[in-house]
């Protein structure tokens, strides 16, 4: 049975850092895509950063490019998601989630996933 634990979030100023950690069981993070997503009060989820299955890596909004790094750590089977330069409008629950990986638009696709994480919340204060 797949499980992914999201862990990392909480209340940080304008300008602050979080690092997120997404934990898998049950899925080799090397054998498919672990990717963020996050969901905004009243809004609807979107993809944040994914990687493609060429390896390569999207950040599906043009907001967190230059500010988030996706990683991940083979050997303790965990997603990362650094954010740094952390603005009010980043304040939302962010989800990790599990399925094939796809490339392009695709990989941030937040229907195309089977496996998601419970979220952790993310709050920015200005």
């Amino acid at each position: 049975q797949v499980q992914l634990v999201e862990s990392g979030g909480g209340s940080v100023q304008a300008g602050g850092s979080l690092r997120l950690s997404c934990a898998a069981s049950g899925y080799t993070v090397s054998s498919g895509c672990i990717n963020w997503f996050r969901q905004a009060p009243g809004k609807e989820r979107e993809g944040v950063a994914a990687f493609s299955f060429d390896g390569s890596i999207e950040y599906c909004t043009d907001s967190v490019k230059g500010r988030f790094t996706i990683s991940q750590d083979n050997n303790n089977n965990t997603v990362y998601l650094q954010m740094n330069v952390l603005k009010p409008e980043d304040t939302a629950v962010y989800y990790c989630a599990a399925g094939p990986c796809r490339g392009g638009n695709w990989a941030c696709r937040f229907d195309l996933y089977d496996h998601w994480g419970q979220g952790t919340q993310v709050t920015v204060s200005s």
